[in-house]
């Protein structure tokens, strides 16, 4: 799954969880497109579930990243008898720890507002338009912010 960052979006994104829509969140209450069936109890127990797997998956990921970079840049040091060939290597292994960890970080936030978007009640709902996102949408890609609509306008644009 790629992340759904995108220029210009970034600072929105970590910032823009919408205000929760009721008091207290019923199963049934949360956004789906026409004709589709409303969530059920079972259905958002699942999202959340996979969503907070998610989460402790990413946290583990960021935290191995983080100690495997420690460990590269402790070692950056020791490069004495090292050729080109060799400290070219540690750098592309380091780059590549730090584009890992960023990216891990990256979509642990999406993670993360997604649940928060679930205990307020906007999950599944459009972060542009305010429109249903789609139940299926939603399932198949559980951190979505926009709606197909949106996000193919979105993309144009970049």
């Amino acid at each position: 799954m790629g992340a759904e960052k995108t220029p210009g979006t970034a600072t929105a994104a970590k910032t823009a969880v919408p205000k929760a829509r009721f008091a207290a969140v019923e199963p049934g209450d949360l956004a789906v497109r026409p004709g589709e069936e409303p969530w059920t109890p079972e259905e958002v127990e699942d999202a959340r579930a996979e969503l907070t797997a998610e989460v402790l998956r990413l946290r583990e990921e960021i935290a191995s990243s983080e100690r495997s970079l420690a460990g590269l840049m402790r070692d950056s040091g020791d490069g004495a008898g090292d050729d080109q060939a060799d400290t070219g290597t540690k750098n592309i292994t380091r780059e590549h720890e730090l584009a890992l960890a960023a990216n891990a970080r990256e979509m642990l936030t999406q993670y993360e507002r997604a649940l928060q978007r679930l205990e307020a009640g906007t999950y599944g709902l459009c972060e542009s338009c305010g429109n249903p996102i789609g139940k299926a949408r939603m399932q198949a890609f559980p951190r979505a912010t926009l709606c197909v609509e949106c996000k193919q306008k979105q993309e144009r644009r970049y």
